[in-house]
């Protein structure tokens, strides 16, 4: 028998490939009440990097527009959601369930 004969192993896996579900959206809120909130993509982690650093405090990014909003210390609005503040600069985003070579969407 040749190794042409033999069944793939089961333990190896595809490769991911760059397609548009392994990118994030280019804009996401985690505010329910915005229209670019998306469940399904905060469930799967979404990972942020703003002007070279890692980010885990952002409310919500837009990386064509290349901002991020990210809350104002402790105040709160009126209606009891956080005061937040736009911060302009570079924006990249990546699925954290991908691993560390996952693709990253950048302007």
């Amino acid at each position: 028998m040749t190794d042409q004969d033999l069944p793939p192993a089961a333990d190896t896996q595809p490769e991911p490939t760059a397609t548009g579900n392994d990118t994030p959206p280019d804009r996401l809120a985690i505010d329910p009440g915005s229209p670019f909130f998306d469940e399904t993509v905060l469930r799967r982690g979404v990972g942020i990097r703003f002007k070279g650093t890692v980010r885990t405090n952002i409310e919500e990014y837009s990386i064509p527009e290349g901002w991020v909003r990210v809350q104002a210390g402790k105040a709160m609005d009126r209606r009891g959601r956080p005061l937040t503040i736009k911060l302009a600069g570079p924006v990249e985003a990546w699925f954290e369930d991908l691993g560390e070579d996952a693709p990253v969407n950048r302007a």
